[in-house]
C-alpha cells in the first residue's frame, strides 16, 4: 500500500498540511453562509435578483454579458456588469443592487449600445 506522504516527512510540514486540510471545510461553510445571506436579502426584497437586473440592462442596452460581480462599497451593494457591445467594445455598468438604478458606466461607444426608446 502506497502512503500519500512518506513516513519520513518532517513534522512541521505535516502540521502545516493538517492545518490546511482542517481549514478547507470552514472556507466552504463561509461561502454557504454568504450565499444564504444573499438569498435571504433577495427574498426579503432588500436586493433585486440578478436576472431582473440583467433584463433591465438588456432592455436599454445591446450587448452580451461578460462578467458580473456583486460588490460592497460604503455599505451599499452594487452589481458591476460588463457587456460586450456590438462593435467589440467592453462597457462596465454599475447598478445599485437594491433599486436597479444605473449609477455609473465606463467604456467606449456607450451611445452605440443604447436601444431606441
Amino acid at each position: 500500500m502506497r502512503r500519500p506522504f512518506p513516513l519520513n516527512t518532517p513534522k512541521p510540514v505535516m502540521r502545516v498540511l493538517l492545518c490546511i486540510a482542517c481549514s478547507l471545510p470552514l472556507v466552504s461553510l463561509a461561502g454557504d453562509e454568504e450565499r444564504r445571506g444573499l438569498r435571504e436579502q433577495i427574498e426579503s426584497g432588500k436586493l433585486l435578483p440578478l436576472t431582473q437586473i440583467i433584463e433591465t440592462l438588456r432592455r436599454d442596452y445591446r450587448g452580451e454579458v461578460l462578467e458580473v460581480e456583486l460588490e460592497d462599497e460604503d455599505s451599499v451593494r452594487l452589481y458591476e456588469i460588463e457587456l460586450l457591445g456590438p462593435d467589440g467594445q467592453i462597457v462596465e455598468f454599475v447598478l445599485d443592487a437594491a433599486t436597479g438604478e444605473i449609477i455609473g458606466m465606463e467604456g467606449s461607444k456607450i451611445d452605440q449600445m443604447r436601444r431606441d426608446p
